[in-house]
């Protein structure tokens, strides 16, 4: 069945996972934060440090170790950890990139530009902390 709007996998693990370090009492690895997603650990641990890469998590090796936010909940946007992982939203016309148009009107409606601006204001407006229990 055909989506409009679909999140890659990178970005929901990231999403996910950073949801789940910060509502996390203790630190989580790689196995616990795979098993809670339904993901691949392999997948998991290449996302996670990218995020550590890009600043937003520190991470310890050994028995007890695992993934702390690097910064507040409450200053880590869903559209920032979004954008870490699939680079900045392209804030588009044409659903297709076409540089030649055949009709004097767009099709669409520049559906996919108010799309993306609606996508962006809510990414932008959510928190880490609010979705910590």
């Amino acid at each position: 069945m055909s989506k409009i709007i679909s999140l890659s996998e990178a970005a929901s693990i990231a999403i996910h996972g950073m949801v789940l370090i910060a509502s996390a009492k203790e630190n989580l690895n790689v196995i616990k934060i795979s098993e809670r997603t339904g993901a691949s650990k392999h997948h998991v641990a290449k996302i996670l440090q990218r995020l550590v890469k890009e600043g937003f998590l520190t991470s310890n090796r050994g028995p007890s170790g695992g993934f702390l936010l690097k910064a507040p909940a409450e200053s880590i946007t869903l559209l920032q950890i979004y954008e870490a992982i699939e680079g900045k939203l392209d804030e588009v016309n044409c659903p297709v990139e076409n540089p030649v148009c055949p009709f004097q009107k767009c099709l669409m409606g520049n559906i996919v530009k108010k799309m993306t601006l609606e996508f962006k204001t809510y990414m932008s407006s959510q928190t880490l902390k609010d979705f910590i229990e």
